[in-house]
C-alpha cells in the first residue's frame, strides 16, 4: 500500500496505490493523518491505482468522511476501478461518500 499526499490551492489530495487490506490499515491510518489534520478543507482520495480495499480500510475512510463533515470540509473519492466500486456498492458505502 502506498499513499502520496499533496496540497494545491487548499485542496489536499491523497493518491492510493496497491492493496488496502487488514494488514495495511493501521499504516494507512498513519499515512493519511495529514488529511485528518486538514479535515476542514477540500479532501480528495484518488483511487486510480488502488486495487483492493478491505472492510477495515472502509472504516478508516468512514472515519475520515465523518471527521471532514464535522469540521466543515468535504471528502471526494475519485477514479475507482470496477473491483473497488463493487466493494463500495456491496457494502452500501456508495451512498455515504461523494464519488466522482
Amino acid at each position: 500500500m502506498k499513499v502520496d499526499i499533496q496540497e494545491a490551492n487548499g485542496v489536499y489530495t491523497g493518491k492510493l496505490a496497491g492493496w488496502l487490506d487488514t494488514n495495511e490499515a493501521k499504516q494507512f491510518m498513519n499515512d493519511i493523518q495529514p488529511l485528518f489534520d486538514h479535515a476542514d478543507q477540500q479532501l480528495v482520495l484518488d483511487f486510480g491505482e488502488l486495487e483492493y480495499i478491505s472492510s477495515l480500510g472502509l472504516r478508516v475512510l468512514l472515519r475520515l468522511n465523518k471527521e471532514s463533515a464535522a469540521k466543515g470540509g468535504h471528502l471526494v473519492l475519485t477514479n475507482m476501478n470496477e473491483e473497488v466500486q463493487k466493494i463500495f456498492k456491496m457494502t452500501g458505502f456508495v451512498k455515504l461518500f461523494d464519488i466522482k
